[in-house]
């Protein structure tokens, strides 16, 4: 299988982790083999009540017994991303009354794009360094990092870097900035906060020049900071907001939310603004309803901090040099990469899953399913700590 895999499948990097997957439920991950895996990675953030939460496949299951897909998007009255919709607004302050349901989160992060120039008429997009946003092209030029970029150049025009929890660079937002772009927690870059008000600062300087200001909250979102949204946490409120990864449960979609008003802009001059043939897809709008509901209907909100709190309490050592990040969205930061890489690939052999961070190199992604256990956690954090003793031990 391995070798069909190479040859068959397309590869992301040169050595995939390359689990044989047999199947997964909860907070593990079964191979092929029969060992079970704890799983703090959960799909990078991407499962959020874990895998094969029962809610979420009779959803699934129910949906896909009535219709599958059965028109492009915006066409049909489909209930199931209907009624996503209706509840999601109902959760977000009231300048973000409608969404946009896309296929993934890069895609939302494109169609804010749009909407943000078509309704400003204006081209500069102001973006953070160390930023990421996605893969495709737009996204691709809002990254903040250039070796990332250059073989895909030339990208979209007008693009401009800042640097995140600078104010300084604030004045680099201009009146001809059409929006300004930022992760609410800066992700790829390390799990970074940001400090001294600083999104309160953004929000003040956009509206001071007439720019929109445009949150990504795919990795944030969904509870996995403590709030329904991480943006709950600093007291301001975007134009746009861009939602993915945890929003369908672990299956794939992503949406962009804005007012009534601003959404309308992609309904003329020209038609079909933005257009999505699977967009809202039923079967995963159904998977999307009721994680939501599951999220915002029980206390894995409120668990997540004190989640948070318990592995902060359990992972001290001597090579831990700092915890980043907010409710199960943390980041351990080793002294090198070569570290953080050896806790990785050990951790995987001893049945525990980790993950890097695609820009900060000394960093191990700790993001499990919020519906993890503390049981669950203490088991986790223990074979981190174990494999910690053995490096030390050995160098």
């Amino acid at each position: 299988m391995l070798t069909h895999f190479k040859k068959y499948q397309a590869q992301t990097t040169p050595h995939p982790l390359e689990l044989e997957v047999s199947h997964a439920k909860g907070s593990y991950i079964y191979d092929t083999k029969g060992k079970k895996h704890l799983d703090f990675i959960a799909g990078v953030s991407a499962c959020s009540l874990g895998h094969c939460h029962p809610k979420v496949v009779s959803a699934i299951k129910n949906q896909a017994e009535k219709y599958l897909h059965v028109m492009v998007y915006g066409e049909f009255i489909l209930e199931p991303a209907l009624e996503f919709c209706k509840l999601l607004s109902e959760k977000l302050p009231e300048n973000l009354t409608t969404t946009y349901l896309t296929n993934s989160g890069t895609e939302a992060i494109e169609g804010s794009l749009k909407l943000a120039r078509r309704a400003t008429k204006r081209q500069e997009i102001i973006y953070a360094n160390k930023a990421y946003h996605g893969n495709t092209m737009g996204a691709l030029s809002i990254m903040g990092l250039e070796e990332r970029k250059e073989a895909f150049y030339p990208l979209i025009p007008d693009c401009k870097s800042i640097e995140f929890n600078s104010e300084k660079d604030l004045e680099k937002i201009t009146s001809k900035t059409a929006a300004v772009v930022l992760e609410t927690i800066q992700g790829g870059a390390g799990f970074i906060l940001p400090k001294n008000d600083y999104l309160h600062k953004v929000r003040s300087r956009c509206n001071e020049v007439g720019a929109l200001l445009i949150l990504d909250e795919i990795q944030p979102g969904f509870g996995r900071t403590g709030k329904l949204f991480g943006f709950e946490h600093f007291g301001i409120v975007p134009d746009i907001l861009t939602i993915g990864k945890g929003m369908g449960g672990g299956m794939p979609i992503g949406a962009f939310v804005a007012s009534e008003q601003l959404m309308k802009l992609l309904s003329h001059n020209p038609k079909l603004g933005h257009i999505t043939t699977f967009g809202g897809n039923p079967v995963i709008a159904a998977a999307a309803l009721a994680t939501l509901k599951e999220i915002t209907e029980t206390d894995l909100i409120s668990q997540t901090l004190q989640k948070e709190q318990l592995f902060r309490k359990l992972l001290v050592h001597p090579l831990i040099k700092e915890i980043r990040g907010k409710g199960l969205m943390l980041a351990i930061l080793m002294d090198s990469p070569e570290i953080a890489s050896e806790v990785i690939l050990t951790c995987k052999k001893e049945g525990l899953l980790l993950f890097w961070l695609l820009f900060e190199t000394k960093a191990i992604r700790i993001t499990p399913p919020l519906t993890i256990s503390e049981t669950e956690i203490e088991e986790g954090c223990q074979t981190i700590l174990n494999t910690l003793d053995q490096i030390q031990a050995n160098n």
